[in-house]
């Protein structure tokens, strides 16, 4: 990128402002995210090419998702320095990238902390995650011609499946199977974004908050739930329907909704 500016005498001097390619490319959190809105990659924080401030980012994400860090937690620049040694210019660096995309606040003179969401925020960024998984799922179905694409999808399903029973069988250790089951539905939502080859959802997709809306709301129900949503979703892409499977997509953040809300009447129950 070239920038003008001018001298005293008015001629003016080319000066070439170069920048590093994270700032080239999308937002941090969505490659973060890696295509799924809810999920992080497993090799968060351990590439050698990333720097101190990308280790306490994405370190920062993936405590999001394994629980490690929640909503409303505080955010101590010396305790961050410790767990992901780094130095304290890193941490800030990457506080201030986590409050760009929306996950951490700054408040003054309180520190940082994870962004909470109200009910009403909650449901917010349901109802806009609720279009676009439909919009991925329809244009998910435009892909189910291709044999690749296809089989691509069936084994993102299976790889849900066998996740899922490790789950119920427990024969990972507990944070294991959540990673397990984690990694294989970034796979499908990764897959569904391949399909459609929308270069522009793929940018928007991942920026919606559900990491937040997951670490907040941890609802055993859910990933069964998902699994059977995420199965109906598969059906209808594979078949090449775009309308039911852009219904399907919708459905499953709904049924996503009515979990949360079903949860916060029980708790006010006496």
């Amino acid at each position: 990128m070239r920038r003008l500016r001018r001298t005293q005498g008015q001629s003016i001097k080319m000066r070439l402002v170069t920048r590093s390619p994270a700032s080239l490319s999308a937002s941090p959190a969505a490659a973060a995210i890696a295509t799924d809105p809810s999920e992080v990659p497993d090799d968060a924080g351990r590439s050698a090419s990333r720097s101190a401030s990308d280790t306490v980012f994405f370190g920062i994400l993936k405590g999001l998702e394994l629980g490690s860090f929640v909503p409303g937690q505080r955010l101590v620049e010396t305790d961050l320095v410790t767990e992901f040694s780094v130095g304290r210019n890193s941490v800030r660096e990457a506080l201030q990238r986590l409050a760009a995309e929306g996950i951490v606040e700054l408040p003054r003179h309180r520190g940082a902390m994870i962004r909470r969401l109200s009910l009403q925020d909650t449901l917010d960024v349901l109802d806009v995650a609720e279009r676009m998984t439909g919009l991925l799922a329809r244009a998910a179905a435009r892909g189910s011609g291709d044999r690749t694409q296809a089989q691509a999808l069936r084994a993102a399903v299976q790889e849900l499946v066998n996740a899922e029973k490790a789950e119920r069988a427990r024969s990972d250790e507990a944070r294991g199977a959540v990673v397990s089951f984690s990694t294989a539905r970034r796979h499908f939502y990764r897959t569904l974004l391949d399909m459609g080859g929308n270069r522009e959802l793929r940018r928007l997709f991942p920026t919606i908050h559900m990491p937040i809306v997951h670490a907040q709301h941890r609802l055993a129900s859910l990933q069964q739930m998902r699994l059977a949503d995420y199965r109906r979703i598969a059906t209808a892409v594979l078949a090449g329907s775009p309308d039911e499977a852009e219904a399907a997509g919708a459905a499953h953040v709904q049924n996503v909704r009515a979990a949360i809300l079903s949860d916060r009447v029980a708790d006010r129950t006496p």
